[in-house]
């Protein structure tokens, strides 16, 4: 039987579901507070925007934690995806290094 597999979840999601909605957080305000546009924070929670190190620096001091977290949860999904994409495909095509 074929495992069902649960699609990657973008970190804008997290943001969005675990943060902005639980907080009652405005879009607008976080921008504003994390001096960035509007529309990079709406792209990020549509899942259209990453998150890189200037806004994991930004969002971690926001809410009072670590930027690792951030870009851990950006990487697990960029790893995520690619896995998903051609992870079987490069597996089939690299050779293993024997020593």
């Amino acid at each position: 039987m074929k495992e069902d597999k649960l699609n990657p979840i973008h970190p804008g999601e997290v943001l969005l579901e675990e943060f902005i909605k639980p907080m009652n957080l405005e879009i607008n305000q976080i921008a504003s507070s994390l001096k960035v546009p509007t529309q990079q924070i709406h792209d990020l929670i549509n899942g259209k925007k990453a998150i890189t190190a200037d806004l994991a620096l930004r969002l971690a001091y926001f809410f009072k934690m670590s930027p690792h977290f951030w870009l851990g949860l950006q990487m697990d999904y960029d790893l995520d995806t690619v896995k998903d994409q051609v992870g079987k495909k490069l597996k089939e095509e690299i050779t293993v290094f024997e020593n």
